[in-house]
């Protein structure tokens, strides 16, 4: 396999660079020198942003875009055999790898990285880790899943030996990396579409767990059952976090304020460590503090550090994001498209002050909607009111098996009040004439469902 060496720079060409991951690669090449190419779709913030500190933005995918001077092509899991670019450097002979397997080789070069892995999570938690290193001024490299206004953006390039990253188990990414601490925040059902049932889901992070540096530290989620089976036969040391008073590292006393943040007393292998207050909402991330809380102490942060890094941090974007207001009514704006992230979202709401709850949902790819239908209809029923949009596609062709109207069918069976709409000028113009009083609107779901807030405060 093509080894990426740090101190040789070369010429990589990146198909898709404005995703966030690839972006973020390509930010840290750049720093260390590297001639970065590549292309994508269409202009954004972040191939504008990427053009001004070096990189060559090709707009669209051609065959042309692949040069006898590029060295290496990095390419996501979207991209497919057939695509111009893909096709042209196989006809070249250049050497190609994934993103996943550039990110592990980046990683390599860290001698203190920190992988978070987990079905859900794994942005939220990144981003803490990230607000306490940088509070603890470690100056570390920081690739995370979405957009953090602590760094301005989804990279950080430090100078340090700290090296922090999501860690995706998506066709099994993640098993490219070798972290010197491995985070498990959970595991769950997802992503059917490649993997074939929860053992062989368990299975996967189980390896990735193995792959954990024998002298690192593996960092995971006691309250899970089957949390033993993921740790089996593993010589690296591991801690636990979660609710239960069991694990290395607890919460007791949770309590939220006016504004539905969570605040806890930290307990440590039974010792009082004192209260944590956060700014973020819902239990979930409670849960996803108390693994950043074990990572920081691994590393040898002061509890001083942890807590004001983690009292500076409100939010990433699309996590229970307030997006603002019409009149009275509060806009938000959530990534949830699992059942389980669904579930969390509206509990976090029940402690945000507000009439009736309202949410608008875009289911996320053909193969999760089918997999999860119940789910899906039994989380979103506990809304005071629903409206559906169309699935939103991705990556997936349209089987014809399942569609939005299922899930609307199930709702209204259940009693809820719910709504389905083909297009986002019809929902935002039933909205508009149902919202009222001081009413919550959540938009939900991993598409583009954002812009239906977004374009209702702009009206």
């Amino acid at each position: 396999m093509y080894k990426v060496q740090f101190d040789h720079p070369i010429h990589i060409h990146f198909i898709g660079i404005g995703g966030i991951s690839m972006s973020g690669l390509a930010e840290i090449l750049l720093d260390r020198q590297f001639t970065i190419s590549g292309s994508d779709m269409r202009n954004s913030d972040i191939t504008d942003h990427l053009t001004s500190i070096g990189a060559k933005i090709l707009i669209g995918q051609k065959a042309d875009n692949i040069t006898d001077d590029i060295d290496l092509v990095v390419y996501t899991a979207a991209i497919h055999d057939d695509n111009p670019e893909y096709a042209a450097a196989v006809a070249k002979g250049i050497p190609m790898m994934s993103r996943a397997v550039l990110l592990g080789q980046i990683m390599d070069n860290y001698s203190r990285s920190i992988a978070v892995s987990g079905t859900h999570g794994k942005t939220t938690t990144t981003s803490m880790i990230a607000h306490i290193l940088l509070e603890a001024a470690t100056d570390p490299t920081i690739s995370v899943g979405g957009m953090l206004d602590r760094i301005h953006g989804n990279i950080q390039v430090g100078n340090s030996d700290l090296f922090l990253a999501e860690a995706c188990e998506y066709t099994n990414s993640f098993l490219e990396f070798y972290p010197r601490y491995s985070i498990i925040l959970n595991v769950e059902k997802d992503h059917m579409d490649f993997f074939t049932s929860l053992d062989d889901i368990k299975h996967s992070f189980h390896q990735f767990a193995s792959q954990t540096a024998k002298d690192g530290l593996i960092i995971i989620n006691g309250d899970m059952d089957f949390a033993a089976e993921l740790l089996e036969g593993l010589p690296q040391e591991s801690v636990s976090f979660g609710l239960k008073d069991t694990n290395d590292y607890y919460a007791e006393d949770i309590r939220y304020d006016q504004e539905g943040n969570a605040s806890y007393t930290l307990f440590h292998r039974g010792e009082d460590e004192g209260r944590i207050q956060l700014q973020v909402k819902g239990i979930h991330n409670v849960v996803n503090s108390l693994s950043a809380i074990a990572c920081a102490k691994a590393i040898g942060l002061s509890m001083e550090d942890i807590r004001h890094g983690l009292l500076s941090f409100g939010g990433t974007k699309r996590r229970f994001e307030y997006k603002g207001s019409l009149g009275e009514i509060t806009v938000i704006d959530d990534y949830a498209h699992h059942p389980t992230e669904i579930e969390a979202t509206l509990a976090s709401a029940k402690y945000y002050p507000h009439d009736e709850l309202w949410v608008v949902f875009q289911p996320h790819t053909y193969t999760r909607t089918k997999e999860f239908l119940d789910d899906f209809a039994r989380v979103l029923s506990q809304a005071d009111h629903v409206v559906l949009a169309d699935i939103y596609a991705a990556r997936e062709p349209d089987t014809g098996l399942v569609s939005s109207g299922d899930v609307f069918r199930l709702i209204r069976d259940q009693g809820t009040d719910v709504h389905y709409f083909h297009s986002f000028d019809e929902i935002e113009k039933f909205l508009l004439s149902r919202l009222k009083g001081q009413d919550m609107l959540i938009t939900m779901g991993a598409g583009d469902v954002y812009l239906i807030g977004e374009e209702l405060l702009n009206m």
